[in-house]
């Protein structure tokens, strides 16, 4: 086993994933990385690795299949030091339910939340055996109220957020601190920006770049925090949507979320 520790973000050829990945290794922490295959993952550890001066070792698994999970747990375990895990894979997005194919709603559940249960399962005893570790889970801004059009996506980032606040519980009293960032919609790519013009300006006010959603939430986890949320703006947008009444958030973001699936049709 190397001796060095090691931070391991899933989802890490893209996006957020992608932002953690390069956040992390600027604060000198060796990674493993973990995306689908043929997703360009190579490039991007070599990228790092040579940019920053860090040992990156990444690895090819499609994580909605329970046997690639398991597979990478073993490995890990087996030959790296874990003091950091960062849950970020996912996928979510817009559209009538009915419209969606079994196979979309079954994969959406799959990542969001079997992947996160049964990796951070895994890892755990790993990241436990550091005299500091972290867990850092991403939930989002959608989890906090049931939304039509969107339907599952909130309820699996739900789920993320009550798991990251039970394991805080469960493991107050070891050397393992867990975090949960709810982020809004962010810029990933000239897709989501285009359908962001489509909504009001207390959506496009939201959004962050994934870098500033990676350095901010980052920066919070070290300093211990376990809600983490990331603007002033956005610790208002929380604290809205903990405060105000279901039937109404949950009819004001659904209007927002349909909204965004007519302009895309």
């Amino acid at each position: 086993m190397k001796e060095q520790n090691y931070a391991l973000v899933t989802g890490a050829s893209r996006g957020l994933g992608r932002a953690y990945a390069f956040e992390l290794a600027k604060r000198n922490y060796n990674l493993i990385m973990v995306s689908l295959p043929d997703d360009g993952l190579e490039e991007i550890a070599n990228n790092i690795q040579q940019q920053y001066k860090v040992d990156v070792v990444y690895f090819e698994k499609d994580l909605t299949q329970k046997e690639d999970i398991l597979n990478l747990a073993i490995d890990v375990n087996q030959n790296y030091n874990l003091n950091m895990l960062i849950n970020n894979v996912g996928f979510g997005g817009g559209r009538h339910f009915l419209e969606v194919s079994s196979d979309y709603i079954d994969r959406m559940i799959q990542l969001n939340v079997r992947a996160t249960a049964l990796i951070t399962h895994e890892l755990l005893p790993n990241l436990i055996q550091r005299k500091k570790a972290f867990v850092l889970n991403v939930s989002s801004m959608a989890g906090m109220s049931p939304i039509g059009y969107k339907t599952v996506y909130p309820a699996t980032k739900a789920f993320v957020y009550s798991f990251s606040r039970s394991l805080e519980k469960e493991f107050a009293d070891t050397n393992v601190h867990f975090g949960v960032v709810s982020p809004g919609p962010m810029m990933t790519n000239d897709d989501v920006i285009k359908r962001m013009e489509y909504q009001g300006y207390i959506v496009r006010k939201a959004i962050l770049s994934p870098e500033k959603v990676a350095f901010i939430s980052i920066k919070k986890l070290l300093k211990g925090k376990n809600i983490i949320t990331l603007t002033g703006f956005h610790k208002v947008q929380w604290a809205l949507l903990h405060i105000v009444p279901v039937r109404f958030k949950m009819s004001i973001l659904s209007k927002i979320a349909k909204n965004e699936v007519l302009s895309e049709s």
